[in-house]
């Protein structure tokens, strides 16, 4: 089954900024990178990111959050604020997080690249933070999914392919 979405954002953080009790508040200059674009290394996640050949996250090294599940929260609920990599509309992406081993692609134009999915990305206590009061709960089974690349590739922001395998 392919679908047709968007890639909204790429989002490369270099450091963790979310660290500590979230009333302490985050450390300096918190805002995650937004790129046009995103270099995927298989096994190791994306070229500068604060995760990139981590051994412990190696199995979750690309996250992938849908868009449409900050709805509700509140005008100011900026989506790249969850620091989740690659911010998609179109796909119910929390689905998956019931498949750990499905194998998916996504194909921003410059080929498929595909990720293995590994578990959900559930919010912490810092979503109240990052996107507002109640995003922490209002985020709860809506936070995405983690992920381990299994291609090289180029993910870009902009219309996009996502593929999954067929149902057997």
């Amino acid at each position: 089954m392919a679908v047709d979405i968007e890639v909204v954002a790429l989002v490369v953080t270099p450091v963790h900024a979310f660290e500590g009790r979230p009333a302490d508040g985050p450390a300096p200059d918190p805002f995650p990178i937004s790129q046009e674009t995103a270099e995927v290394r298989a096994g190791k996640g994306l070229v500068g990111d604060r995760y990139f050949g981590h051994a412990a996250h190696k199995d979750a090294a690309v996250t992938f959050f849908a868009i449409e599940s900050i709805d509700g929260l509140g005008e100011r609920a900026e989506a790249t604020a969850t620091r989740r990599n690659v911010i998609l509309r179109g796909f119910p992406i929390d689905d998956l997080a019931a498949t750990r081993g499905a194998v998916f692609s996504v194909d921003t134009g410059r080929g498929p690249i595909r990720f293995q999915v590994t578990r959900p990305a559930n919010p912490c206590a810092w979503m109240d933070v990052a996107l507002g009061p109640g995003a922490f709960q209002g985020l709860r089974g809506h936070g995405g999914i983690r992920t381990t690349p299994l291609d090289d590739g180029t993910l870009r922001v902009g219309p996009a392919r996502l593929t999954l395998p067929p149902k057997s």
